[in-house]
C-alpha cells in the first residue's frame, strides 16, 4: 500500500530565486517565509541557546535575507536587461518625477528664493535614473547658484536671466549640463560680466571662440571646462552678487562664489591626482589665483603661484613655441604640438599670465618659482591679433631679446604686452634686491652709495629712464582717453607700475637730510608721478574699478615715501608742507578703501598702511591728521574713515627694506655726477610736495571705486 504524502511535499515548490540567500547558500530547504524563514529562525534558536563566547555576541534576530527585488516573478522567458529598461521608463514617466523636476525648476524660476528648508527633497541629493540616459544626474542642493539673485547697482540687470527655460535645456539638463553651474541665460550673464569688468585673467581665453563654445552641447568636447566656468562665475560674483557680506577686517563673504571656488578646487583636486584635462585645469587654477589676489587671501595665493609654476613647467609651456620634442612621449607627461595659432596662442599666454602672477606676489621680496633665465618662450601677440585668430607669425621678442625692454614693434605691442613687460622689469628689481640681500653682511644703509653696487646704476638706468621713455607714442598717455569711455586698465598699469619699482629699488637708501641723495629724489619723483596719475583717474567718470587689483600695491609704495617724508617735515617743523602731505596720503587712503569697497585687498592695504602711520599720528601737531584732504562723496567723513577703521590694534608693518624711520646724522657720499639728480638739495625735493597736484583738488574730485590688489602684511618681506 502507498504510503501517504507527506505535509511537507504538499507545499507548492518555491520558484527560482525565491529562497532566502543563507538557506541557497547552505542547500537547504526553505519556506521563504517573511522576514524570516522556519529554517533560519531554528538556526538562531539553537544559536542563542547556548552562551556565547567571550567577546562575542549572538546576533539579535536571525540572518535572514532575501534578494532585492522583492516579490518579483522573474520567468525565465524574461530579460532582466529589458526588465530594467521597462522599470527606468516607469520612472521617468512617473508623478514623483515629475515633482522633482518641477520642484527643481520652482527654484531655477525663483532668483530671489531663498534656500530651501532641511529635510526637503532638494536636501536630499536626489538623483533619477533614465532610461538612455542612466548617467545624467539630477542633483537638487538647497544652496544651488540657481537659487541665488544676482543684481549689482550698475551692473547688468538679470532680469533677461530669470526666463524660465526651454524645453530643450531641461533636456539639456538631463543630458549631462553639470547642475552645480548656474543655468544656461545665467551662465551667459556671468561670463559677459567676466569679460566686460574683470581686469586680471581675460587675457587668457580667447574671447569670441569661447563666447561661441557655450551653446553648445554640455557633451560637445568644445564646450567649455567646468573648472573654468567656476573659476569664471566665482570671479563675475564681486561685479553681480548682492549676497555679499564684508567683515571689519576687510574679508568679504560670498555664499555664492564660495560655492564656485570650492568646486573649481574639486577639478584642481582631481587633475592632481589624475592628470586629466590638465591644459584647462591649469587655466583655470589661474583664473581662481586670481580671484584670490583680489580677495586678499594671502596664503592661497602663494601657494597657488608656486603650484601652477611647477604645473607649466613640466607642460613644457616655457619653451619657444610651448612644445619640446625631447621626452615629448614620455607616459602622461607633456602637452602635444599645438593644434593650430590659437591653440598655440593659448598656451603662451597661459604661460606668460603665469610668470606674471608669480612675479606679482613674489614682489614682497620673495624669490621667484620660475627664474627669468629658464623661461625661452616667446612674447604672446597682440590682444587684437589673437582675437581675430590672424594666424600672424610669432612674436620676434623673447625675454633673451637684446633691448627687450626699450624696443617695441608697433606690429606686437599692445597695452598688455607693455604691462608685462613692466611686469617683468619689477620682477627683475625684487630679483636684484633679494639676491644683493640674501649673502650681504649687513642690511642696506642709508649711508650707502647704491651706485657703487655692482648692475645698480644699469638696473636704475632702464628701471627710472629708459623704459617709459622708450614707449611708443600712441602709448604715451594714461589709457584713460578710450573708446565710448573705456578704462585701458593695461595701459594705467603700464604707466605707473615702473615706478613703484624704482619706489622698490631706492627705498632703502631715502636719506632726507643728504640734499644730493638720488635715491630720495627717485621716490618723491616716482611718488609724484604716482599722485598725478591717481588725481588724472579721478578727474573722470572712468569706473576706476576696473583697475588692476596690483593698483593698490602702488599705492601702498607711494604712501610709504610721503609717511617718511612727513615725519620728516614734522622733525624739521614744517607745518604747511607735512600738511600738503598729509592730504597726500589720505588721498591715497581714500583710494585704496574706494577700491576695498569692491574688492577687499584695498581695505587690507589701507589697514596696513594705517599701522605704518602709528608713530607720525602720535608726533603731528594737526588736530586731524586723518582727515586731512578727504573727498566728502561719495562717502561722508563718518563713514570712511570710522573710529573703529583708525584703531590703534593694528599691528605695524616695516617699510620696505627699511628697520625705522631714523634718519642717520651723517651724510652719505656724494652721488655719482653722470647721473641726473632731480634736486640739489633737501629743499628742492620738499618743494616738489608743494608744486605737486593741489590737494583741494583731490577733495573736491569724486573718487571713484577702485578693484582690489593683493593684501601685503609687510611690504616687501612677504605677506
Amino acid at each position: 500500500m502507498p504510503k501517504a504524502c507527506s505535509s511537507s511535499s504538499a507545499r507548492p515548490a518555491l520558484r527560482r530565486n525565491q529562497a532566502c540567500l543563507a538557506c541557497r547558500k547552505r542547500k537547504l530547504k526553505c519556506d521563504a517565509s517573511r522576514p524570516h524563514c522556519g529554517t533560519c529562525v531554528k538556526q538562531w534558536q539553537a544559536l542563542i541557546s547556548v552562551p556565547p563566547p567571550v567577546g562575542y555576541a549572538h546576533p539579535p534576530e536571525p540572518q535572514c535575507s532575501y534578494d532585492p527585488i522583492e516579490g518579483l516573478a522573474i520567468a525565465p522567458d524574461v530579460d532582466p536587461t529589458e526588465k530594467i529598461r521597462i522599470l527606468e521608463e516607469q520612472i521617468c514617466t512617473s508623478a514623483n518625477h515629475s515633482t522633482l523636476i518641477g520642484l527643481f525648476l520652482s527654484k531655477s524660476l525663483s532668483p530671489t528664493q531663498k534656500p530651501a528648508q532641511p529635510n526637503t527633497p532638494a536636501d536630499l541629493g536626489l538623483r533619477v535614473p533614465t532610461g538612455a540616459l542612466s548617467s545624467a544626474r539630477v542633483h537638487m542642493s538647497s544652496g544651488s547658484p540657481d537659487s541665488q539673485g544676482r543684481s549689482f547697482s550698475g551692473s547688468p540687470d538679470l532680469s533677461a536671466a530669470s526666463q524660465p527655460p526651454s524645453m530643450a535645456e531641461m533636456d539639456m539638463l538631463l543630458n549631462g549640463w553639470d547642475v552645480d553651474l548656474p543655468r544656461r541665460d545665467v551662465l551667459n550673464h556671468y561670463v559677459d560680466v567676466y569679460f566686460r569688468c574683470d581686469p586680471c585673467s581675460t587675457h587668457v581665453l580667447h574671447r569670441p571662440s569661447f563666447l561661441a563654445s557655450l551653446d553648445l552641447h554640455p557633451r560637445d568636447p568644445s564646450f567649455p571646462h567646468s573648472a573654468i566656468l567656476h573659476a569664471i562665475c566665482a570671479s563675475a560674483s564681486r561685479w553681480v552678487s548682492n549676497d555679499t557680506v564684508t567683515l571689519p577686517d576687510g574679508t568679504r563673504q560670498d555664499k555664492f562664489a564660495e560655492r564656485h571656488v570650492r568646486k573649481t578646487r574639486e577639478y584642481i583636486d582631481k587633475t592632481m591626482a589624475t592628470g586629466q584635462d590638465i591644459f584647462q585645469v591649469l587655466q583655470a587654477c589661474l583664473l581662481l589665483s586670481w580671484y584670490f589676489y583680489q580677495e586678499g587671501r594671502w596664503v592661497e595665493v602663494w601657494i597657488f603661484a608656486g603650484f601652477q609654476a611647477r604645473v607649466a613647467v613640466p607642460l613644457r609651456l616655457n619653451y619657444p613655441g610651448t612644445f619640446s620634442a625631447q621626452s615629448s612621449n614620455a607616459p602622461g607627461g607633456y602637452l602635444p604640438p599645438p593644434r593650430d595659432f590659437r591653440d598655440l596662442e593659448a598656451r603662451r599666454r597661459t604661460w606668460w599670465m603665469t610668470v606674471m602672477f608669480d612675479r606679482i606676489v613674489s614682489m614682497g621680496g620673495w624669490v621667484h618659482s620660475i627664474d627669468q633665465r629658464d623661461i625661452g618662450t616667446e612674447f604672446p601677440v597682440r590682444l587684437i591679433d589673437f582675437e581675430a585668430d590672424s594666424g600672424i607669425a610669432s612674436n620676434p621678442q623673447d625675454l633673451a631679446s637684446k633691448e627687450v625692454f626699450i624696443r617695441h614693434p608697433p606690429e606686437y605691442t599692445d597695452s598688455f604686452l607693455l604691462f608685462l613687460k613692466s611686469v617683468m622689469l619689477f620682477g627683475m628689481v625684487t630679483d636684484y634686491n633679494t639676491r644683493s640681500s640674501l649673502r650681504a653682511p649687513a642690511p642696506p644703509s642709508k649711508n650707502q652709495n647704491p651706485f657703487h653696487m655692482h648692475g645698480f646704476q644699469e638696473l636704475d638706468k632702464l628701471v627710472c629712464l629708459d623704459f617709459l621713455d622708450s614707449f611708443p607714442q600712441a602709448f604715451r598717455h594714461m589709457g584713460l582717453t578710450g573708446d565710448a569711455g573705456v578704462l585701458d586698465t593695461d595701459l594705467y598699469m603700464a604707466r605707473i607700475a615702473p615706478h613703484a619699482a624704482a619706489i622698490t629699488l631706492h627705498n632703502p637708501y631715502i636719506n632726507f637730510s643728504d640734499p644730493s641723495s638720488v635715491s630720495t629724489a627717485r621716490c618723491v619723483t616716482a611718488t609724484r608721478e604716482i599722485l598725478r596719475a591717481c588725481y588724472k583717474l579721478s578727474e573722470t567718470s572712468l569706473e576706476t574699478t576696473r583697475l588692476h587689483p596690483f593698483v593698490t600695491i602702488v599705492w601702498y609704495l607711494a604712501a610709504v615715501v610721503q609717511i617718511q617724508l612727513c615725519k620728516y617735515f614734522i622733525e624739521i617743523g614744517d607745518v604747511a608742507r607735512e600738511s600738503t602731505v598729509w592730504g597726500e596720503i589720505n588721498a591715497l587712503r581714500f583710494a585704496m578703501l574706494t577700491y576695498g569697497s569692491r574688492s577687499p585687498i584695498g581695505t587690507r592695504q589701507e589697514k596696513l598702511l594705517q599701522g605704518l602711520m602709528t608713530e607720525i599720528v602720535r608726533m603731528t601737531s594737526q588736530p586731524q591728521p586723518l582727515e586731512v584732504g578727504v573727498p566728502l562723496y561719495p562717502f561722508s567723513h563718518a563713514s570712511a574713515f570710522s573710529k573703529e577703521a583708525t584703531s590703534q590694534d593694528l599691528v605695524c608693518a616695516p617699510l620696505p627694506g627699511a628697520q625705522s624711520f631714523e634718519v642717520p646724522s651723517s651724510m652719505v657720499p656724494p652721488m655719482m655726477p653722470t647721473l641726473p639728480t632731480h634736486s640739489a638739495a633737501a629743499d628742492n625735493w620738499a618743494r616738489h610736495a608743494v608744486m605737486s597736484p593741489s590737494l583741494a583738488h583731490a577733495t573736491a574730485t569724486n573718487m571713484h571705486q577702485h578693484p582690489t590688489a593683493l593684501s601685503v602684511s609687510s611690504y616687501p618681506r612677504g605677506y
